[in-house]
């Protein structure tokens, strides 16, 4: 692979090059795991390579996990219906083009029909697809309007009250100037102006203060699909997190059919990488998104670590454990303390000091249950401890660490 010497790549696209070799592990040990293969042909569905354009070492790990398998494909697996014709052509790429290097026999390529094409997706009628467009704009309209229809039928939105009183404006102008020109005709006095009814603007509904609470950071459940070490960084792991974010969303990317944040974590050296591997956390989903060291971090992961004495200096040694949440919550869930369920912020602003606020009053039980303790922070507004759950009930926990602090 002599050209690849010469592809610079970013941070960025290092971490992914990891993140896929790690893929291309998972497949040499289950090279027919459906969810995987439908991911990865996603991916490819637009790109010539991994990262797009620009060849790496992890197109090769792919092709090396996947040729032995594909080669045994039948036509129906390669580009039927429900195949994987994308995986087909890249791995057809990476055998053939020169940038990889690899020196194949012919004997020993994946074979390739190109003649061979089982299904087509047809194409979208453009026309047909813009009507479609238009009846849900107009349905979506008419059930705006009728939810604010008032009694007898007749809607009275804000809108429309505006310009009814604009309209009887304009009425009252007009038979003032009618009767001034009447009255030109009978009298030399100039009639007195008629003042116009002003009419009234619309008040602002004043802004209601939300007080501070616990409910105002969004925390959800987390899917580590990857985990690698960061490359500039002996503290940090990188990690590649579903957390039900919806495609387009900022600070987003798509990985094995996935929205995903990238996350950075300092906790290499205290939980071992093979246990951050393919599981569930809960994250701060709301933090301002910071760079560190060169990759930008969109999220925290929480773990616990036991409560510091009087006096006592964090030596960041551990022990350190990820918080939990219920075996069958999905990434996405929102997971709240117990007496303080509600709407989180957008993105927490800084200057408020939200997180720095409540986060003392997070912990854990003799239970070894995730709560949070009013008796803590007097911002809370009660002297309560409520359970850190799913909508459902369930509870986040921790393993072996009571009464520790979590962050």
């Amino acid at each position: 692979m002599v050209a690849l010497k010469f592809e610079k790549l970013s941070p960025t696209e290092e971490t992914e090059v990891q993140q896929w070799i790690t893929t291309s592990e998972r497949l040499k040990a289950s090279p027919s795991d459906s969810s995987i293969l439908d991911k990865l042909n996603s991916h490819l569905t637009s790109r010539t390579t991994l990262l797009g354009t620009k060849a790496s070492k992890a197109d090769v790990a792919i092709y090396d996990s996947l040729a032995p398998t594909v080669k045994s494909w039948t036509p129906e697996q390669r580009t039927g219906e429900k195949g994987h014709p994308h995986i087909l052509r890249h791995l057809d790429f990476v055998q053939n083009s020169g940038l990889f290097g690899l020196n194949i026999n012919d004997t020993d390529k994946v074979k390739v029909d190109l003649d061979e094409v089982l299904y087509v997706k047809p194409p979208i009628d453009a026309k047909a697809e813009k009507e479609r467009l238009k009846k849900e704009k107009a349905a979506a309209a008419a059930a705006t309007a009728g939810a604010g229809a008032g009694e007898g039928g007749v809607t009275t939105t804000l809108v429309d009250r505006t310009k009814a009183a604009v309209e009887t404006v304009k009425d009252a102008a007009v038979e003032v100037k009618d009767k001034a020109a009447a009255a030109v005709g009978a009298t030399t006095e100039k009639p007195k102006k008629e003042k116009k009814e002003k009419v009234p603007k619309p008040q602002k509904a004043p802004a209601v203060a939300t007080p501070p609470s616990p409910h105002l950071i969004d925390l959800r459940v987390g899917h580590i699909l990857k985990a690698i070490k960061h490359p500039e960084a002996d503290s940090l792991y990188v990690s590649t997190i579903a957390m039900g974010d919806k495609p387009g969303t900022d600070d987003t990317s798509e990985y094995e059919g996935q929205v995903c944040r990238t996350v950075c974590s300092g906790l290499n050296g205290l939980i071992p990488l093979e246990e951050m591997q393919n599981r569930k956390v809960v994250v701060v989903a709301n933090l301002k998104p910071v760079k560190m060291r060169g990759i930008k971090s969109c999220a925290m992961v929480l773990a616990a670590s036991p409560k510091l004495k009087e006096g006592e200096v964090d030596d960041h040694k551990g022990p350190v454990e990820l918080v939990t949440p219920p075996a069958d919550a999905k990434a996405g869930d929102r997971v709240c303390f117990d007496g303080w369920r509600g709407e989180p912020e957008g993105v927490l602003n800084p200057k408020k000091k939200i997180w720095e606020t409540f986060q003392p009053g997070f912990t854990t039980t003799d239970g070894l249950e995730v709560v949070f303790d009013g008796h803590l922070v007097k911002e809370a507004g009660k002297e309560e401890i409520g359970k850190l759950t799913t909508a459902s009930g369930g509870v986040c926990t921790v393993q072996t660490l009571k009464g520790a602090t979590v962050r």
